[in-house]
């Protein structure tokens, strides 16, 4: 399988020559670097050209006429790519040697598979490495647990485990993502995990094959906790959707989440050009278990669900239509 990389730049020269080197000093080579940078001011493109000069058959490089921001940056990027394999790269990280061979061994032996991230390192601006638990280690910690994995349901109601920086997605499967829709806090990795998930063709790899960086100018982070038991069991049962709910302030949690999710999922129907089934459907769950749990929050703190339901109508907290 020939493999393309979709990079997506903008002022980040900083650390854009250690991505690309990374890039390039892959144990399987890769075939084809399609970069788009969305109006760099500072040395990027300068960089970036001194690259094409030594890899001139390897090396497109895009300059938009206008920022375009991540999202549809990303989606330029990758309908540009013409190999089969696309990887997803940012320009502040760190591949791990082998993660091309790695990912391409996976895809041979899992044809059912279109999209596939993995867990990563963490490392600060210096490159050093965190002492800390990240989102992707949850699945590691589902599997050592044997809490029944379901991708589409994790990402759909509790958050994106599948970051961009880790992914690659086969070509063909391009077109069921494309548009991306522009919904804010909504980004084109979980798009993707989303639509790949809902037809069984996503999958994870446990093993850490990038390093992410965490600096003060990346426009996504998020993804580092403090390296505790505690903190590994909330994550635990965010993820593996535990609602243990026993008391009053578990009740009001869980409704947050879910108007959160119902609001996201309302946004991106509205958005999105394709695939409506998918997020209408979702949107009929979450309204399900909105009411069922309001149901029995009322019937258990009858007093305190009253009052809540007064204040959170007037703050327009916990609601399903904002």
């Amino acid at each position: 399988m020939k493999t393309s990389v979709a990079v997506c730049t903008y002022n980040g020269e900083k650390f854009l020559e250690k991505q690309i080197d990374s890039i390039l000093n892959q144990t399987h080579p890769v075939d084809e670097i399609i970069v788009c940078d969305d109006g760099s001011t500072d040395a990027t493109v300068e960089i970036l050209n001194s690259y094409k000069e030594k890899y001139p058959e390897l090396f497109q490089i895009h300059i938009n006429e206008k920022n375009l921001r991540s999202v549809k940056n990303f989606e330029k990027a990758i309908s540009l790519c013409t190999q089969e394999i696309i990887f997803l790269s940012d320009q502040d990280d760190i591949w791990v040697e082998n993660k091309v061979e790695k990912y391409l061994d996976y895809f041979e032996n899992h044809p059912e598979t279109e999209v596939i991230a993995s867990n990563g390192f963490g490392i600060d601006d210096d490159g050093k490495l965190l002492d800390v638990i990240t989102i992707w280690d949850v699945i590691g910690f589902m599997k050592a647990k044997n809490i029944k994995i379901d991708f589409f349901e994790i990402i759909s109601f509790s958050g994106n485990i599948a970051t961009g920086a880790t992914m690659a997605i086969k070509k063909d499967f391009v077109k069921k993502t494309i548009p991306f829709p522009l919904v804010p806090e909504f980004h084109h990795d979980e798009w993707i995990a989303l639509i790949a998930a809902s037809e069984n063709r996503f999958d994870f790899i446990d093993d850490k094959m990038f390093y992410y960086r965490q600096h003060q100018s990346q426009q996504v982070g998020g993804v580092f906790f403090d390296n505790n038991e505690r903190k590994k069991n909330t994550l635990l049962r965010f993820f593996s959707l535990d609602f243990n709910v026993q008391t009053f302030s578990n009740y009001k949690h869980l409704l947050k989440r879910i108007a959160n999710s119902y609001q996201k999922h309302k946004h991106i129907l509205e958005e999105s050009q394709v695939h409506h089934d998918i997020f209408s459907k979702n949107l009929d769950l979450f309204k399900s278990l909105y009411y069922k749990y309001k149901e029995e929050m009322k019937k258990k703190y009858p007093v305190r669900f009253f009052i809540l339901n007064i204040v959170d109508k007037i703050k327009n907290k916990r609601q399903l239509e904002k």
